[in-house]
């Protein structure tokens, strides 16, 4: 990286954040990849399902002053007769960010930018007294962190040169050379398990599960560190069928230590707001959110296989 002559690879992100106690063991900081193949239906960041910029406007913050107009040079803002800020989203926004600099009333925000992997090591390494007291370090997530492999390999790679534990949180859709290449700079993965029917996964996703379950498989049998994550929604996921139809799958595994059990994420309505700054639907018709009842009947079937099982509330 120090070679003046080499152009520095960048990761195309969205987020960064810092003190995450929810992904990994001990205190982290999280990466977010852009781009990802699912189309999730309780999708919680859609700012990270696009491989592009991405205008987020905020409408009730909008004073239609007009000042973001003239210096798009995409011609993407505009002000209706009636005085309401128009965003055409068929063109496409080159992340330059005046409109954002323009914007008086902060109801502008462009999702998407390209770091260079040495300003995210950087970036990561600024808590390392935390990590070195809780067992924590660095996970990236997304969007979907597989869909920029290389770049995310490099920012890996250079974690672990600085001794720094790394964790990836997956949805698993990728080819099984790809995630294996993964591996060797992985200490765990934070492996999503959406749907264990290939049917009703396509659905709920857009993709089928075979490749998914397949690269589970070979990470477990590898001796790769592996965490299951399954988000619970209620008349969604959270059947005994279902349930017990992912413990079937998961139970050869069950005494290989490198097996590290089950996380439940419930449903939460954090990003639906996000999905009006875009412009987007939201995909999810009334409330599949989870009592402590439910999730307590689906963590006991779990336990009843004596599988590791946490309920993880944000």
């Amino acid at each position: 990286m120090g070679d003046n002559n080499v152009i520095e690879r960048k990761a195309f992100i969205f987020n960064k954040q810092k003190y995450n106690m929810y992904d990994g063991p001990g205190v982290r900081t999280l990466v977010f990849f852009k781009g990802c193949p699912l189309r999730c239906k309780w999708c919680s960041n859609p700012e990270g399902l696009e491989r592009k910029y991405q205008i987020m406007f905020k409408p009730t913050t909008c004073v239609s002053c007009g000042s973001c107009v003239p210096v798009c040079p995409q011609k993407i803002h505009s002000i209706s007769s009636s005085g309401e800020h128009i965003i055409d989203r068929s063109i496409d926004c080159i992340g330059c960010g005046q409109c954002v600099e323009a914007c008086i009333p902060d109801a502008l925000k462009i999702a998407g930018e390209q770091v260079p992997i040495s300003e995210l090591l950087e970036y990561v390494e600024q808590d390392r007294a935390f990590y070195d007291q809780s067992g924590g370090g660095v996970t990236l997530g997304g969007g979907e962190v597989t869909s920029q492999p290389e770049a995310a390999i490099n920012l890996l790679q250079a974690c672990k040169q600085e001794g720094l534990h790394t964790a990836i949180e997956t949805c698993g859709y990728t080819k099984k050379e790809t995630i294996l290449r993964f591996a060797e700079y992985v200490d765990l993965f934070l492996f999503d398990l959406k749907h264990i029917d290939p049917d009703r996964h396509f659905e709920l996703t857009g993709v089928r599960n075979e490749m998914i379950l397949e690269n589970l498989e070979e990470l477990i049998m590898k001796r790769n560190h592996v965490k299951v994550r399954m988000p619970m929604l209620k008349g969604i996921n959270d059947s005994e069928a279902e349930i017990r139809g992912v413990i079937e799958f998961l139970k050869p595994f069950r005494e290989f230590k490198n097996f590290e059990g089950i996380d439940l994420l419930p449903y939460h309505k954090l990003g639906v707001n996000k999905y009006v700054q875009l412009g987007m639907d939201y995909p999810i018709e009334g409330d599949p959110s989870l009592d402590d009842a439910d999730l307590d009947r689906i963590e006991g079937w779990i336990r009843e296989y004596d599988f590791p099982v946490s309920v993880i509330r944000h």
